[in-house]
């Protein structure tokens, strides 16, 4: 079982329900899942950039991306409604710890100039977002098979009605909020 579900499960459930005063277990909060999406622009042009976006997404999540298409068609742009234009992944579970057990630990220390995520990427309803402004941050990226630098958003979807229950709950599993 991983480190940080089993963490929730001893540390993180308890003291969340002693700060917030839930009469049940269910009413505390959890992460659900994590969404993560990497736009490819370029994939209009060249359509072998969407490759390599999948392949990377699918080395940093340890799972298949799903392609994502154009909703509609933006003349400026050279879009057409259906054009593949990015790529995307949901984990939950196991491989939902996993992941971001890997991002508090390691990746999110390596970016440059790192003082911490903000605290005001919150939905209003316990969600939170953080974009990503490189690809490399992560140990499973190799450096030498990168041809251009990408973000990507990652999506963290909580239980929590609020966003202080969420903001509480990520600060306990280790989220490296800016002071």
């Amino acid at each position: 079982m991983n480190q940080l579900k089993q963490q929730y499960r001893d540390e993180i459930l308890p003291s969340l329900m002693n700060k917030f005063n839930y009469s049940s277990v269910m009413e505390a909060p959890s992460i659900e899942k994590i969404v993560i999406n990497m736009g490819v622009g370029d994939a209009v042009q060249n359509s072998k950039a969407l490759d390599s976006a999948v392949e990377e997404l699918s080395l940093i999540s340890g799972q298949k991306p799903v392609i994502t298409r154009a909703k509609k068609s933006i003349a400026g742009f050279r879009l057409r409604e259906g054009m593949p234009i990015g790529a995307k992944v949901t984990l939950r579970g196991e491989r939902m710890y996993d992941f971001l057990q890997k991002l508090i630990s390691v990746s999110l220390p390596r970016v440059r100039d790192f003082r911490g995520i903000s605290k005001k990427a919150f939905d209003g309803r316990g969600n939170y977002t953080l974009g990503i402004k490189e690809q490399l941050i992560f140990p499973e990226v190799d450096y030498d098979k990168v041809n251009k630098v990408r973000g990507m958003d990652i999506v963290i979807v909580t239980t929590a009605n609020t966003d202080e229950e969420a903001r509480e709950m990520l600060a306990q599993h280790g989220m490296p909020f800016q002071k």
